[in-house]
């Protein structure tokens, strides 16, 4: 099994994740692959279903079976895992190469990560230090991959998640909660609005009186950080709108309980407010002397809780992930399977 394991190229597998498209819900492909490419190397690989959400309810949801992928070596129980999700943001951008950089969606979050993995799991089973592999579905949306597999731990006391970190341990992510504003009002011929009443200018008070708040900062972590994603609203324009909806997302530094009765205080009764994503801070440890970070973004790791202690490090810059320019360079690939291999070292050797 060695010898087989040996032969992977980490640029080759790159571009083989990356031409295969798999944005959320339509992962089928990229699965299949990974099944075929770990059973080939020697790995004892199952599959963990994972539903499709309600096409009526979801747009864009798939109609394939999706899962999650899970390979060890055959007859062990690592107790450290390595995993990352194979879900993309869409649009698909294609594989292209120069010397320095591999690019296309994917490139870094999270498929090159994918093989870095791989390569690392190879390297360490060389050094009978066995290592699972759990490779998830719907990170970028909902980390629906990742609820199922917690519901299925293997006993693992480590995950060493894969996310662009610029090869850095990260000693925080934080934590996001993704608020729904909707306006009601009254339509009007907008000749005589005084016999209206716009939802549109409710919500633009309210969004307006949202931005002015002085929002949590957390010493060690940073700020709190709000962004209006989407806006929708009205009928026409010469009809006084009669609704409106607006959706926030804030990266949190601190409870969301705090966050939610500030945002409520401040809205008061003028708009409805719902909840439809919450995810929490998650705190992380250093060790030995890789270099560290804090990530703003949020990771499949508040969702796998059953799977051990966490920690946070792939390589690649969170700055071009869904970018048509993404990518991730091929020396940084290379360095960060060594990291890799380092630090599962290094917990192998506290386990």
């Amino acid at each position: 099994m060695h010898d087989s394991l040996s032969q992977v190229d980490p640029f080759a597998l790159t571009r083989q994740l990356i031409e295969i498209e798999s944005p959320t819900f339509h992962e089928n492909a990229v699965g299949k692959f990974l099944v075929e490419t770990l059973t080939a190397l020697g790995y004892a690989v199952e599959t963990m279903p994972v539903p499709q959400p309600d096409p009526a309810l979801v747009p864009g949801a798939g109609t394939l079976p999706r899962f999650n992928v899970y390979a060890v070596p055959p007859e062990t129980n690592p107790e450290i895992v390595f995993s990352t999700h194979m879900d993309t943001v869409p649009p698909h951008v294609p594989f292209r190469e120069d010397d320095d950089f591999l690019y296309g969606r994917g490139a870094c979050d999270a498929k090159g990560i994918i093989a870095a993995q791989i390569c690392a799991s190879q390297q360490l089973l060389a050094q009978d230090i066995p290592t699972g592999l759990l490779f998830l579905v719907g990170e970028e949306r909902d980390s629906a991959g990742a609820k199922v597999a917690n519901r299925k731990p293997r006993g693992s006391r480590y995950l060493i998640n894969g996310e662009p970190t610029d090869s850095r341990l990260a000693l925080a992510s934080k934590g996001s909660l993704r608020v729904d504003l909707r306006a009601h009002g009254k339509m009007a011929h907008s000749a005589y609005p005084e016999l209206g009443e716009s939802a549109i200018a409710k919500l633009v008070e309210v969004l307006h009186d949202i931005q002015q708040l002085e929002l949590p900062v957390e010493e060690t972590i940073g700020p709190s950080t709000l962004n209006i994603g989407l806006i929708a609203g009205g009928r026409a324009p010469n009809v006084v709108p009669d609704e409106a909806e607006a959706h926030l997302l804030i990266r949190l530094v601190g409870p969301a309980e705090a966050m939610k009765q500030l945002i409520e205080s401040t809205v008061a009764s003028r708009v409805d407010i719902s909840y439809s994503f919450e995810v929490p801070l998650v705190r992380m440890r250093a060790l030995g002397d890789i270099p560290t970070m804090i990530a703003n973004f949020t990771t499949d790791i508040p969702s796998l809780t059953a799977w051990g202690e966490p920690f946070l490090l792939g390589p690649g810059s969170i700055h071009v992930a869904h970018t048509p320019n993404e990518r991730i360079s091929r020396q940084e690939l290379l360095d960060c399977i060594e990291l890799y291999v380092r630090l599962a070292g290094m917990l192998a050797a506290i386990a």
